[in-house]
């Protein structure tokens, strides 16, 4: 009910204030992303399917590698720290964009669920970087329902996943795929909202606009759960309408 002239509605005070706490928690957050540089480019490495095999509700999937050591740490320039895997360099193991799971050997059983499948595997780094030359992943799907043109625009999403503690809080690293795309700043991009809950301000977004395929870190996030959302849009900013776009994930920092 709005009030006599010279007062303003509760509706409108509280829709105020609210924008005001939300421009405050914008403005004060230290939340950037940046590049990372010093990683070894692998610009030779491939990997290829040899052979999938099916046995019982579990499919057996054997791999060739090249120029690629799995199960080695990856040296790098950089003198900042990610979250890194002991057991070194993997395979990223993605089923109908859920979150991968990591391999550290050529061959490997996975169950996949009844339907139409598609699977992306991609060389990564000890520190889960995933290697971008064109011979360093595979798309395939499984199934004979339902199936999809792997022609389209892909975005698939990587990391981060999980949950992070210590160190490995400080920076995230935000690393995604694309497949049969390109960014550019006249072309498609990658928008990147973060979303997360904080004290006294209320929830708070932070967003991104990316135009070159490369690995990042997210720093100066909060402890909590974070939302991490990645939409592959055109150069007017409309989500481009393909299978697994927008991806979003939920991650906890403590």
């Amino acid at each position: 009910m709005v009030k006599s002239k010279g007062n303003i509605s509760k509706e409108l005070f509280i829709s105020i204030l609210s924008t005001l706490l939300f421009s405050c928690s914008i403005n004060q957050q230290k939340v950037s992303l940046k590049k990372i540089e010093g990683s070894p480019a692998y610009e030779n490495s491939s990997l290829e399917i040899k052979e999938i095999v099916r046995s019982d509700i579990k499919y057996n999937f054997s791999f060739d590698i090249n120029n690629y050591d799995l199960g080695i740490q990856t040296k790098k320039e950089f003198d900042y720290d990610l979250a890194n895997s002991d057991k070194g360099q993997h395979i990223h193991f993605i089923l109908n964009n859920g979150p991968y799971s990591a391999h550290y050997g050529e061959n490997f059983d996975y169950e996949l669920p009844d339907g139409n499948n598609i699977i992306l595997a991609f060389l990564s780094r000890s520190y889960h970087e995933s290697v971008k030359n064109p011979d360093a992943y595979i798309l395939t799907q499984i199934g004979n329902s339902n199936q999809i043109d792997l022609d389209n625009e892909f975005l698939f999403y990587s990391r981060p996943k999980g949950t992070y503690e210590g160190l490995d809080t400080e920076k995230l690293l935000l690393d995604f795929y694309l497949v049969n795309t390109k960014l550019s700043a006249s072309g498609n991009k990658v928008r990147l909202t973060i979303k997360q809950e904080t004290f006294p301000q209320g929830t708070a977004f932070h967003q991104f606009l990316i135009d070159s395929w490369n690995a990042y870190y997210i720093e100066g996030l909060d402890k909590g759960d974070v939302t991490i959302k990645l939409e592959l849009i055109n150069n007017e900013g409309k989500l481009i309408e393909t299978p697994f776009n927008p991806s979003e994930r939920v991650v906890t920092l403590k």
